[in-house]
């Protein structure tokens, strides 16, 4: 697929990071659509509580199908509660053989506070190496940030922040301005 053919696949940032007992999930504001960016402040990191089970959500592509997706992953966690592998499992399976699903272009980073993982429509369920995970167009510049940092005497949460100023520096497609969820 090209860039042509999906625009949206550059058009943000997000960074999990898990380090003494929190992950924080952080992600840029910025919308982009191809070279314009459409919004500055959006919100692609979420928080979401079925039957009082805390999760927290990020996203990188296309906004209306990652809504669809989330919506699918609170559904499997109220099915499953307290059980966010399995939950991910079984929507990387629905989506991986479900016509409709298989067209979502849309990645997530969740995280329960225990288990951090990457979702792809490829059926892939991910738990990244060294307590880091990131997505999205300055995903690669994020991860190598925070990876550098986490031998420091830096909170979860600085490693996000930092890791994600460091990407919105070298990413035209992310911006400074984050929402930042933590948990554990």
């Amino acid at each position: 697929m090209s860039d042509h053919d999906f625009p949206g696949w550059h058009g943000t940032t997000i960074i999990g990071v898990r380090k003494n007992g929190q992950v924080v999930v952080a992600g840029d504001g910025q919308v982009s659509l191809g070279q314009t960016v459409i919004k500055g402040t959006a919100r692609k990191v979420r928080r979401l509580s079925p039957g009082g089970y805390d999760v927290v959500c990020g996203f990188a592509g296309s906004t209306a199908d990652a809504f669809t997706l989330l919506e699918r992953l609170e559904a499997k966690l109220e099915a499953t509660p307290g059980q966010l592998q399995r939950a991910s499992v079984e929507l990387a399976k629905d989506w991986r053989t479900d016509k409709y699903l298989q067209k979502l272009e849309a990645m997530l980073i969740v995280t329960d506070g225990k288990d951090l993982l990457v979702i792809t429509g490829a059926g892939d369920v991910l738990e990244p190496e060294h307590d880091v995970a990131a997505i999205g167009s300055g995903g690669n510049f994020a991860l190598a940030a925070a990876r550098a940092m986490m031998d420091s005497d830096k909170s979860a949460e600085e490693v996000a922040r930092q890791a994600m100023a460091i990407a919105a520096d070298i990413c035209v497609y992310t911006n400074g301005k984050l929402t930042v969820e933590s948990i554990g």
